[in-house]
């Protein structure tokens, strides 16, 4: 009986060493994009039905990522419309849209936006709290897009949770905004900074009325 006990037990710490082992393997080979993605709650993000969110207390969004439906909100005025079929009268609000959803879902950015470099990661200290971080660089193709060009140095924790980044205009060497990353809530799984303030303490970009429905 001991001896039938004994090889159960090999047989658990085989199969549970092997499965530790495989986990490992796979998340190695996943890219810096994707982690610091996964840590942000990408995995949860093709149940994401509908997102609702209000950028700076300024312009408010409702995007259907599965429909790439838009409804876009300012100053009483409501505009509904679809990423797909952009027109000249639309190109201005789709340009926020954009910009908004990129400041909101940078760790999504990514690993979504096709014909960008990521670099490979660094320790180095961070500009605004002069810590040591992990820094990647993403910068855009020359081409394309409505801001072609642009870099971002972006910093994060070990925990791949985006700290602070640098924007850098046109890939120029020094940067054009540099902020945080701060008050990170949970939405459904969905990890998202709601703040955003410079060194100088005088400047904060907030976002508020943030919604996230699952399927």
């Amino acid at each position: 009986m001991k001896k039938y006990i004994l090889l159960l037990l090999i047989v658990i710490v085989s199969v549970s060493f092997k499965q530790i082992n495989s986990s490992e393997k796979a998340d190695k080979q996943l890219s810096i994009a994707e982690k610091i993605a996964n840590a942000h709650g990408f995995e949860k993000w093709q149940q994401v039905k509908e997102i609702a969110f209000t950028f700076n207390g300024k312009r408010s969004w409702v995007w259907n990522p599965k429909t790439s439906d838009v409804t876009y909100i300012m100053d009483g005025d409501t505009i509904h419309y679809n990423t797909g079929k952009i027109d000249s009268s639309l190109v201005k609000i789709d340009r926020g849209f954009i910009n908004d959803k990129f400041w909101l879902l940078i760790p999504f950015q990514l690993v979504w936006d096709q014909g960008t470099s990521v670099s490979e990661p660094i320790k180095t200290e961070a500009p605004i709290s002069k810590t040591i971080m992990n820094k990647i660089t993403l910068t855009y193709p020359n081409e394309g897009g409505y801001t072609p060009g642009d870099a971002y140095d972006i910093y994060y924790g070990d925990d791949f949770i985006i700290k602070e980044w640098a924007y850098r205009k046109g890939n120029q060497p020094k940067a054009s905004l540099v902020n945080t990353f701060e008050n990170h809530q949970d939405f459904n799984g969905i990890k998202i900074a709601l703040e955003h303030k410079k060194a100088e303490g005088d400047w904060n970009l907030i976002f508020s009325n943030v919604k996230v429905t699952l399927d």
